[in-house]
This record gives structure tokens, sequence and C-alpha cells, in this order.
């Protein structure tokens, strides 16, 4: 496998054993949408997106 297949095999194991993802949830999110979904999304001060900012978020922007 080239690295792209090899990491991209090992996103998809982990947002299916972590997050309840299934492949087609994996493969229509964005790489944000998995790095803040496992809590990883941090900012330049270290800070990252929390369940109440993601929350608040959810409300402003309601999907569909």
């Amino acid at each position: 496998m080239d690295r792209f297949t090899d990491l991209a095999v090992r996103a998809a194991g982990v947002a299916s054993a972590v997050l309840g993802w299934r492949p087609a949830e994996f493969w229509g999110a964005t790489p944000a949408e998995l790095l803040v979904s496992l809590d990883l999304a941090r900012d330049e001060r270290g800070q990252g997106v929390g369940p109440d900012d993601l929350a608040a978020l959810k409300e402003r922007f309601p999907d569909g």
C-alpha cells in the first residue's frame, strides 16, 4: 500500500472504533471534521474545540 492508502485505512479504523462511523460517514467527512470529532483540532495556543463549542456551532449552523 502507498502512504495515503495506509493512513486512510488506519484513520477509517479509528473513526469506526472510537466514533462508531460507518465507511460512508468517514469518507463523507472532511479532515477537519475528523480532527474535531476526535478532539485533535488545536489552535495556535493548543486550545481545541470542546463539546460546548461544538454544540453551539451545531445550533448556529444546523445541517439541512
